[in-house]
């Protein structure tokens, strides 16, 4: 994911011990995993259980959209500020208010009395989870000499892996069990008791670390980034439903105005004190141009895939939500499946082959997706959606395990940092355009005012319609990846030869967190959300 290096051990704070009598630091490797695991079964929880908050609630499309897209826009524009915070104040520090805050947006999450109060709390969900998460490999990273974080990175990997499973299943049995008449609510507050043994045991068992030399707080910079996608994926969420009004258009046209005037602030914040939001230097870097487009692009297609795939599923097809909870184990277990045996296997020897076959599956699997979907229609079962969910999650898995190393090997080492943030919140910002877009490529080609035997034919012409969107996207991507390097390379902890990104022991996970403290932020957190099966 990025180059690792040596690092001294004040730039994390007090030194790593490497005494395995040590228990305090695997009380706190637990204690960070567990709030990883959470956030990630929260993003997958919610899609499974949309039909049951709409029916519950009356919500509109847009409402729904705003539950999905809310929480991936503030995560999305907190996650490198919440890097910087750690840096600055604290990782324990930001970590705790962190899983503090999303236990208590959680906690309003579950009681929310209307809509809009579940929007507003989804979206102070994800600004909370933008403290907690970059924060839990940086504590690992301060926490863990070079030598464990192998086995280290592997547990986590485990935890990635089980959280992409497990969240849509349990999302699906928690509102099938209607726990105590709550219906959807508990997918929420089962986040309260994990929350609080959390905080109050991190108290205990994490220690403190920051960077020696943080960078300043870019507040105009998170502004603008702000401000721009809002004044961006707004319009697009509420489009349809208004009937597409002017203002819309201009406010989506003025976006881009908001993005060249954020590039201009961050030139002069460069060149005025070397603190910018944005290391703009890393753009003339070609595979991670590249690579930026290629996870923007990605994260827009997994935005509209999932939350389409959901409504399709319950809504056209008129599924309950543990048989759509269910159907969608084969895919995430392909997903995990083919991120380890590309990680260990397959890059090394074939490099951005891998990726671009990534591409290449996901782009079959829809085809044939879209082809079943139309050969079997409303008869369509959950066995058949097999071939296709596996072909797709295997190509998944061949593209989000290996893609950072590959983005970040030509990355100067002192940038690696910055680099790896900007990844990740490209991404997330990816997937609320998606989720934004759902309006326009799903809802716009539902008609108005169906007839109830019209509804469920009309919800699977709109998901194949989706599908070609998508596979569109991923074409798209399989192209852009002939800028990545062929052969992705980086450098190993302790020395300055280059190796390939995925040797050693340590993983992919690993080089993230090494990179840490080079540029004053923390960041890293792209290990935890890349695999997960976003919302």
């Amino acid at each position: 994911m990025t180059s690792s290096s040596s690092l001294p051990s004040t730039a994390s704070g007090p030194a790593v011990s490497s005494d395995p009598s040590d228990r305090r630091r695997w009380f706190a490797l637990a204690i960070v995993m567990t709030a990883a695991f959470m956030d990630l079964v929260d993003v997958t929880i919610v899609n499974i259980a949309i039909p049951s908050i709409q029916e519950d609630t009356g919500a509109s499309f847009s409402s729904i959209q705003w539950i999905t897209a809310g929480y991936a826009l503030a995560f999305a524009a907190g996650l490198i500020t919440g890097g910087r915070l750690g840096d600055i104040y604290g990782r324990k520090r930001l970590f705790l208010i962190g899983i503090g805050g999303f236990t208590l947006a959680s906690a309003l999450c579950g009681f929310a009395a209307n809509p809009e109060m579940l929007v507003a709390s989804r979206i102070l969900q994800g600004g909370t989870a933008a403290l907690m998460v970059p924060q839990v490999l940086s504590i690992v990273h301060a926490t863990f000499p070079a030598h464990e974080r192998g086995k280290v990175f592997g547990l986590f990997g485990a935890i990635v892996g089980l959280g992409a499973v497990s969240g849509p299943l349990l999302g699906a049995l928690l509102t099938e069990w209607n726990i105590a008449g709550l219906e959807w609510r508990p997918i929420f507050l089962i986040n309260l008791p994990v929350g609080i043994a959390g905080l109050i045991l991190g108290r205990k068992f994490i220690t403190e670390s920051k960077a020696p030399k943080a960078l300043r707080l870019d507040l105009v910079g998170v502004a603008l980034v702000t401000l721009g996608l809002l004044m961006l994926i707004y319009p697009l969420t509420r489009g349809h439903e208004l009937g597409w009004p002017l203002w819309g258009h201009l406010s989506m046209a003025g976006s881009l105005l908001v993005f060249l005037v954020l590039v201009l602030f961050e030139r002069a914040k460069a060149r005025k004190d070397g603190s910018p939001l944005v290391e703009l230097s890393l753009f003339r870097v070609k595979s991670f141009a590249a690579g930026i487009a290629v996870q923007l692009t990605f994260g827009i297609g997994l935005g509209i895939f999932f939350l389409v795939w959901t409504l399709y599923m319950q809504m056209g097809l008129g599924w309950s939500a543990l048989r759509a909870g269910t159907t969608g184990i084969p895919f995430s277990v392909a997903v995990s499946l083919a991120a380890g045996i590309s990680v260990q296997k397959l890059v090394p020897r074939f490099g951005r082959k891998v990726l671009q076959t990534g591409a290449l599956l996901m782009v079959a699997g829809l085809l044939i997706y879209i082809w079943e979907s139309d050969r079997y229609g409303m008869g369509i079962t959950s066995w058949q959606m097999i071939l296709p969910l596996v072909v797709m999650g295997l190509g998944m898995g061949l593209i989000v395990a290996p893609l950072t190393d590959a983005v970040l090997s030509e990355v100067p080492r002192e940038h690696s940092g910055s680099a790896s943030g900007l990844i990740n919140t490209v991404q997330q910002m990816g997937n609320a355009l998606g989720l934004g877009l759902v309006s326009v490529v799903f809802l716009g080609a539902i008609g108005d005012r169906l007839a109830p035997q019209d509804v469920g034919p009309a919800f699977a012409e709109a998901f194949r319609h989706s599908l070609w969107w998508v596979a569109g996207v991923l074409a798209v991507i399989f192209l852009v990846m002939f800028a990545l390097p062929a052969r992705p390379r980086q450098h190993v902890e302790g020395g300055d030869e280059a190796v390939d990104a995925t040797e050693g022991p340590e993983g992919p996970a690993a080089g993230a967190v090494d990179a840490t403290d080079r540029s004053g932020d923390v960041d890293g957190s792209e290990g935890v959300k890349e695999p997960a099966l976003t919302s």
